[in-house]
């Protein structure tokens, strides 16, 4: 298993494998084709608060991750993390899809983090 990331406005590519969008917003400016996704993880995304009080800078990267990690394991994003693991351990590449212009801090990253920790899979940026 290959995990990449990657943000939804560049090309799709056939070694993206399965493509997973984990934004709770459609990106902008972005079809259903160009987009060329396997799945859509809108609940996967942080909360609206969270991603708001991030965005405003009134939390770090660091405290970010905590809280939305947090949110995975238990809030309403964890059923969707759980199928987000599954997805992971059953395709040999998965990509997850961004749409952050800060390609460091993001949710991906966190995500990717989660999935590296709790299983035997490969992440690759």
């Amino acid at each position: 298993m290959t995990i990449y990331m990657k943000r939804v406005y560049e090309d799709a590519d056939k070694e993206d494998g399965h493509r997973i969008l984990v934004d709770r917003i459609w990106p902008r400016g972005v079809s259903k084709e160009q987009a060329a996704l396997d799945l859509w993880l809108k609940e996967i995304g942080p909360s609206s608060s969270l991603r708001k009080s991030f965005h405003a800078g009134d939390l770090d990267f660091d405290q970010f991750s905590k809280d939305y990690k947090q949110e995975l394991e238990d809030g309403e994003q964890k059923e969707a993390y759980d199928q987000l693991k599954k997805v992971a351990t059953e395709e040999d590449v998965v990509t997850l899809v961004f749409a952050a212009k800060d390609e460091t801090h993001n949710q991906a990253h966190v995500l990717k983090d989660m999935l590296e920790k709790e299983s035997d899979v490969k992440t690759e940026d």
